[in-house]
């Protein structure tokens, strides 16, 4: 019965975004680049680790981490509106941070791509027989070479088009999830089996986690970059829509997963989400492995052009993308096969935390220098310390 309820949410749902007054919607289609960002590889890690680590707290840190992403994009919303309004009379300091910026990004998009191929690699072997590190790693490697072939020889723009594709796959397949998980959590309650978990983490120490998970709700950033298609009020608009919506998502998520399975029924590794899903419906194993299979390939494609053209356009050219292609596959196997997924996860989440603290900090420059918005000055210096905490102190999951 479940099977059969998830299955017609997932497809209900499906068609609901393949309707052409939603597909053509053109702030659905400019919120469908941040929002698939967001929720694509956190919804698949995140739960196990939240519940792990925080117990009946996971819900409240959820809630910090989306309000966190949702304060350093309003850095890089002011700052999308400063620079559509003067693009040509940007100051020397503000003009440096953004060079600065670019270059963190761009070293945030190759250890990104790290992370999603290994998550790849994961969730690629996990229903095999093959369901062990090496084999995840063998996976991922072959997949940052076929990358890096298709980089070098063709170009991403025919892999980019599943990018369309796999958004309406992956919110689809999360509907189908929390259907699923809501039928549970119903059957719980009813049966009064709800749960409570303690804390493993406090203090100090469930803070720098905190701060190792920020990439888990990072990608809203991608609204700055669509100045190609969209003006800067409609990617300020869509910045918005995805991370209201994603937030709803990942509260409704945790806030449903986290009271249902005791600590310890299973046990907290890359693919653990899979093992919770089998508890609840089996069909719900092989649509999480469907989605991330999807998402994650997609998500390395389009953050390996990214990378590659960010860094042939800092260098002024003197290294292509392909160059940029193999930089970041080199930096990917060894991370592959030097560290595991939580610590790239961790290393991610400070590169990207740079990021924004360089991005607050061109914001907060811009609010002084604008008397209207003087008063945002403070909160966004507030807001780039912070990053800066996130960079020097984030941990990995242990």
């Amino acid at each position: 019965m479940e099977n059969a309820v998830i299955l017609i949410a997932t497809v209900a749902t499906a068609g609901l975004l393949l309707l052409p007054k939603v597909s053509g919607a053109r702030l659905w289609r400019a919120s469908t680049t941040p929002l698939a960002s967001i929720i694509g590889s956190g919804f698949l890690v995140l739960g196990p680790i939240l519940n792990a680590s925080y117990g009946g707290f996971a819900l409240l840190v959820m809630a910090a981490l989306c309000l966190g992403a949702y304060a350093f994009g309003s850095a890089i919303r002011f700052n999308m509106l400063v620079l559509d309004e003067n693009a040509r009379t940007r100051p020397l300091p503000e003009t440096v941070l953004e060079v600065l910026g670019s270059w963190a990004l761009s070293f945030a998009y190759i250890i990104s791509v790290a992370y999603y191929l290994n998550l790849f690699g994961a969730f690629g072997v996990s229903l095999t027989p093959f369901d062990a590190g090496f084999y995840a790693r063998i996976l991922t490697s072959s997949m940052l070479f076929l990358i890096l072939a298709v980089g070098w020889t063709r170009g991403f723009t025919a892999l980019e088009r599943m990018e369309q594709v796999t958004v309406g796959i992956k919110l689809a397949i999360i509907a189908g999830l929390l259907v699923g998980l809501a039928i549970y959590f119903g059957q719980k309650t009813g049966a009064g089996e709800l749960v409570v978990n303690p804390a493993k983490l406090s203090g100090w120490p469930a803070i720098t986690l905190a701060f190792g998970l920020i990439v888990t709700v990072q990608g809203f950033e991608t609204s700055r970059y669509l100045g190609a298609e969209y003006k800067a009020a409609m990617r300020i608009r869509s910045m918005k829509v995805a991370q209201v919506l994603s937030t709803i998502i990942y509260l409704i998520y945790i806030g449903f997963l986290a009271f249902v399975f005791p600590q310890g029924a299973v046990s907290l590794k890359e693919t653990a989400i899979i093992d919770m899903m089998a508890v609840i419906a089996p069909i719900l194993p092989l649509l999480l492995v469907a989605a991330a299979l999807s998402a994650q390939f997609s998500a390395a494609v389009a953050d390996t052009s990214g990378a590659g053209g960010l860094i042939a356009e800092l260098t002024r050219r003197r290294v292509s993308a392909r160059q940029g292609y193999a930089l970041l596959v080199a930096v990917g196997l060894t991370l592959t096969w030097t560290t595991n997924l939580y610590q790239i996860i961790s290393y991610a989440s400070r590169a990207f935390a740079l990021y924004y603290a360089i991005q607050s900090a061109i914001a907060a420059i811009s609010a002084w220098r604008r008397p209207g918005d003087r008063w945002k000055a403070p909160l966004f210096a507030a807001l780039a310390v912070l990053g800066v905490m996130i960079v020097a102190f984030g941990t990995a999951v242990e």
